[in-house]
């Protein structure tokens, strides 16, 4: 049976729905992933009213950096498939010639 939000501690759970909270960080022009954007997190913590920061901004930032691996060999692989269909896509023609 798969793992619920409720499965895990309190610390997790509120780590978890901060974090959504977090907007996206995207590059630009070859639109890679980059993790969030940390500028609220103060503000998110107050409304929220965070007593132990530390742990939750840690368990975070844990989660950021395993989204980010996994969406950055997400990325590779479809490069590598890309890669693989462009070089052996084309069409190879042979010719018998008699001369």
């Amino acid at each position: 049976m798969p793992l619920t939000l409720s499965d895990f501690p309190h610390e997790v759970q509120v780590a978890f729905f901060i974090f959504d909270f977090l907007p996206d960080n995207w590059e630009g022009m070859s639109g890679s992933y980059l993790g969030k954007l940390w500028d609220g997190i103060e503000y998110l913590f107050k409304v929220y009213k965070v007593s132990d920061e530390s742990t939750i901004l840690y368990i975070m930032k844990l989660w950021e950096g395993t989204i980010i691996s996994h969406r950055s060999k997400k990325a590779e692989h479809k490069r590598k498939a890309e890669e693989r269909k462009s070089a052996g896509g084309g069409k190879n023609y042979t010719h018998n010639v008699k001369g």
